[in-house]
Formats: structure tokens, sequence, C-alpha cells
């Protein structure tokens, strides 16, 4: 949500941008219904984007959960904010004797729809790429018909949000929108790797980036909601309480 801040008229139908909350929400529904044997923690950025005193503007320096000193480099990438709070949060509340795994659902960039079209992307840290967290969650997307896409955090990614002085930590986005940036849907996730203090720990971390799957057909302001991807991670959960 939030005033019309963007040029063109782009603002009309940002309150879609709640899709990757709403999955969340129906995917602990569904779990809870279904009683599976797991351990499921579901977190929701609630948050409303809106004009005021609290808000803040492009070159601000603002410290995230974690501690990390943010500049901002683009008041329109607030969602990548909170999200990386969110993953602070659920950091916290892992268990070091239980298995943890984090995983993120957001409507988080413009890009991944011009780099993969009406297909979800995946990208996720090292320690989920040695678990095979991916190439789960792509095998099970292709029997739902949730395909996925699959992605590898870069050093560019990383060079791109690197701090430029002395005052801050990392910088959150750039002056141009995602879909005008190259690895624009790629270079936020080593921002919130960042941000959220998970970066070079041991926990795995899955982010699903739904911005070109939220809606169909793919108009943001008027497309159908899909919920998109509550079938294929409902179904990656029931398999973990299979072999637990």
């Amino acid at each position: 949500g939030g005033a019309d801040l963007k040029t063109d008229g782009h603002m009309a139908g940002m309150s879609r941008d709640k899709g990757g909350a709403g999955a969340v929400a129906g995917l602990v529904l569904a779990a809870a219904l279904a009683k599976l044997p797991v351990r499921v923690i579901g977190l929701l950025g609630l948050v409303r984007n809106s004009i005021g005193e609290d808000a803040f503007v492009s070159d601000e320096i603002i410290t995230s959960r974690a501690g990390v000193r943010v500049r901002i480099g683009n008041t329109d990438a607030e969602g990548r904010l909170v999200l990386a709070d969110l993953l602070s949060a659920a950091k916290s509340m892992a268990d070091a004797s239980t298995p943890t795994l984090l995983v993120s659902v957001a409507t988080l960039t413009g890009h991944v729809y011009r780099a993969f079209g009406p297909y979800a992307g995946v990208i996720g840290n090292g320690p989920a790429k040695r678990a095979q967290v991916m190439d789960k969650i792509d095998e099970i997307g292709e029997l739902w018909a949730e395909p996925v896409e699959k992605s590898r955090p870069r050093r560019e990614d990383y060079a791109l949000v690197a701090a430029r002085s002395a005052s801050e930590d990392v910088v959150s986005s750039n002056r141009l929108a995602s879909v005008n940036t190259p690895r624009g849907h790629q270079f936020p996730f080593a921002f919130i790797d960042i941000a959220s203090g998970l970066r070079g720990g041991a926990i795995p971390w899955m982010h699903m980036d739904i911005g070109g799957v939220a809606v169909d057909p793919p108009d943001w302001q008027f497309g159908r909601p899909t919920g998109h991807p509550i079938a294929t991670l409902f179904t990656w959960l029931w398999q973990r309480g299979q072999t637990s």
C-alpha cells in the first residue's frame, strides 16, 4: 500500500504486495488443518507504507533488527527491510538442538518476472544449497504446476550493496527499479542476507520471489491472486514430516 509515489500510475495494485504474507498465512493454516507432524512458525510483515513523520527517506541510515546499518538508496525497496527483520527474528528463534530451515516468500521484485516470466524465482544460501532445498522445491513445483526457476547469489550481488562509506554496513537498493537493474532479483537476496545477520551462518535459508506469479493473469492491478506457492511448500513440509 502507500501513497501514490510511483510514476505512471504504477502504485495501483500495490496492495497485492502482501502476496508473500498471504501465502505464508495460507501455508500455516493448511499445515494446521492437516495436522502435519512438523513444527512450523510463520512470521508476517504487516506494515502500512505511508507518508508521515516516521517515513524514511533516501540517504537515511537505518539500523536493522540485527544491528546492521542500512543506507537507504531507494525508498521503494521497503519490503526487503521488513523481510530482513523478520528473518532476523526467525534466526533468534532457532534452536540449535532442532533442525531449522528458513524460507521467505515475497513479491519482492518486478525483475523476476522480466527474467523468468510467470514462474517463481528461488535462491538460497550455501547451507540451503548443500541441503539441496532448492532442488527439492523445483521437483515438487513441477508436480503441482507451480514451476520455479533457480538462481544463485554471486559476488556481483554483494558488491552492488556493499558499503560505500564508514557510515553504513550495507546499501538498500539503488536509484533504479529492479527491472532496470542487472541481476535485479538476485542482488536483493544479498542485501537481505547481510541486513538480517544470516550471512556466514549455518542456518539454511531459501527465498522465493513470487513477483511474477502472485496473480493470474499477470495484471498487477486486476489479476486474480493465485496462492502460489502454498501447494508446493505444503507438500514439501508433508514429505519432511514423513521422514522425521
